[in-house]
């Protein structure tokens, strides 16, 4: 009789082989399965820390490289100019530049050890080479910053609402983060390639106002340098410039350590260069001036038409940015502490809103807060320590 269990493919005819085959089938069998519970038990520990997703199996160079630009073009391209404005143009786009090198760094880091683990996750590979330890640093990193960023975007909304609809900033806050937070809850979330969509139409809209300043910009008004604001530049070019979690995705699609390592270099410079254009605009109008919601300047300059656009752009950055980051942070709650579903969202929700209406509610200057503490952890120090630790463990 055949045995097909991967065994042997020979027929076996005297009771001696079955008996013998039969029992190398069925230990097969039992190393397969405790294989496949192993790596559901592994699955239900990782950290998810995106809302975009790569659901195919196969992507090309071009869908690797809009995922991870997706990525990054969100709601803290906003904040750039206005803590560009607290240092001056020239030390600003300096730190830029700066902050791209090394996140391009950790991220070369985050590649390294995720395609030498046949693709894993942020999550997975801290816990690997750091212990458990690891882990929960990624998670409560992943937590600081998910509490900035809401808060952040409360912060903004109120702004936005009081704006378009003219109520009080603390009713337009109160309104936006009951909707928003509602979302989160049903979790409708949007598919990635939405995601993706979202952001590139929101990174052309930001090319078009660049282009509606070229004709005011004059070089004088951001020639000035104030080392004061050093660290809120930093903060908020992390925060702008943080593609790491969906590194680990995007390798796996292409299959190619060496082809995603050029993607992943083009995925910092395309942004980085926008996001230096789009800061040098507004510096060049607006000098020490610039709004903290940058686009909320257009206002002065184009009257109802300027407000529209100005407040249309970041409705929608900030609204998908909220939805997205809740509904990462509730999820984390839910896997790696195991917290109920209503438990992870209150968690999720209710501080940041607490924080604001207890009067916190600079939006450029909580996006720094965000990248100064739970981006810089999870995006630069944690992959350092996890490179560090891998080469003394080497030299060990």
């Amino acid at each position: 009789m055949p045995v097909s269990d991967g065994v042997s493919k020979k027929k076996v005819t005297t009771s001696h082989g079955r008996y013998y085959y039969g029992r190398l089938a069925a230990e097969r069998r039992k190393k397969v399965n405790l294989i496949q519970l192993l790596r559901r038990r592994k699955g239900t520990r990782g950290l998810r820390t995106s809302p975009i997703r790569v659901e195919k199996r196969h992507i090309t160079k071009g869908e690797a490289l809009a995922i991870l630009v997706g990525t990054q073009i969100g709601a803290g391209v906003l904040g750039l100019p206005y803590a560009a404005s607290k240092v001056g143009l020239l030390p600003a786009v300096g730190i830029l530049f700066g902050v791209m090198l090394l996140m391009l760094w950790t991220a070369f880091i985050v590649l390294k050890f995720s395609a030498a683990m046949n693709g894993a996750q942020m999550s997975t590979i801290a816990q690997r080479v750091l212990g458990r330890t690891g882990g929960w640093l990624m998670y409560v990193s992943i937590l600081i910053m998910s509490f900035g960023a809401i808060l952040a975007y409360i912060a903004g909304m109120g702004s936005v609402f009081a704006s378009l609809f003219g109520v009080s900033e603390n009713l337009g806050a109160l309104i936006f983060w009951i909707l928003a937070s509602l979302v989160v809850y049903k979790g409708l979330e949007a598919s990635g390639k939405t995601e993706l969509i979202m952001s590139f139409v929101m990174l052309f809209l930001f090319i078009g106002v660049t282009a509606m300043l070229a004709p005011r910009a004059s070089p004088s008004r951001a020639l000035y340098t104030d080392p004061s604001g050093i660290l809120a530049v930093t903060g908020v070019a992390i925060f702008a410039l943080g593609c790491h979690t969906v590194i680990p995705d995007v390798y796996k699609g292409l299959g190619s350590y060496e082809e995603t390592k050029k993607v992943v270099v083009w995925a910092f410079i395309i942004p980085t260069v926008i996001y230096a254009v789009f800061m040098m605009a507004f510096l060049m109008v607006f000098g020490r001036n610039t709004p903290q919601i940058a686009t909320q300047g257009l206002q002065s300059l184009y009257g109802h038409a300027g407000k529209l656009v100005g407040n249309l752009i970041p409705l929608l950055a900030i609204t998908t940015s909220y939805i997205g980051i809740a509904l990462a942070q509730q999820s984390n709650s839910e896997e790696f502490v195991k917290l109920k579903r209503s438990v992870a969202w209150v968690l999720t929700v209710a501080p940041p809103a607490i924080v604001y209406f207890a009067g916190v509610r600079n939006f450029a200057d909580v996006l720094a807060f965000a990248g100064d503490t739970g981006d810089m952890m999870a995006f630069i120090i944690l992959p350092v320590l996890i490179y560090l630790a891998h080469r003394m463990r080497g030299k060990g």
